[in-house]
């Protein structure tokens, strides 16, 4: 049989109530007291069972998780769906002594369409290639979608978008 042993610490007591205010809170408060008897807990939650990977590789590439895209001279949806999705590859054109070069990316709603990244080329008598790359998280809520539009066929914008969680923010595996 194990021994009973009453803690007095206000330190302690303090740090309960705050932490766990449905413990104590602002009332009076609990005795904290130990106990040399073992008493197991079992933890029935999804992690204790090993579903779950971490974060970090929960969010990794395979074959079936990314869709490939290269958008040039159009305007192209890339997402449709409800979900939080990560989009990321490079921006690639040559500047022209010509018309303005560039390409965007644009969240729409079905109204009205917003421009979240926005890629212009210098116009110069010199041709310089221009390399960019891009990485970035986006929300859909239904309805809303991902596009992505280049003006020229001399811009291009070239990536993968893979979804990273559900509308709910329940993180989706590889």
């Amino acid at each position: 049989m194990g021994q009973e042993f009453v803690i007095k610490s206000t330190i302690l007591e303090d740090k309960i109530n705050q932490l766990l205010p449905s413990q104590g809170g602002q009332q009076a408060g609990v005795d904290l007291s130990a106990s040399t008897t073992i008493i197991p807990i079992v933890d029935l939650t999804e992690s204790a069972e090993g579903s779950n990977l971490r974060q970090d590789l929960q969010i990794s590439f395979s074959h079936d998780s990314v869709t490939t895209f290269n958008v040039s001279n159009t305007t192209t949806t890339l997402v449709n769906t409800t979900g939080y999705f990560r989009c990321f590859g490079t921006f690639n054109g040559f500047s022209s002594a010509g018309a303005d070069r560039n390409a965007q990316f644009l969240l729409n709603d079905g109204n009205t369409t917003k421009e979240i990244l926005d890629f212009d080329l210098p116009i110069s008598a010199i041709v310089q290639k221009f390399v960019i790359p891009f990485d970035f998280n986006v929300f859909l809520a239904a309805g809303d979608s991902l596009q992505a539009v280049t003006n020229v066929t001399q811009v291009n914008l070239q990536g993968v978008t893979r979804q990273i969680a559900d509308i709910n923010g329940n993180l989706t595996n590889p």
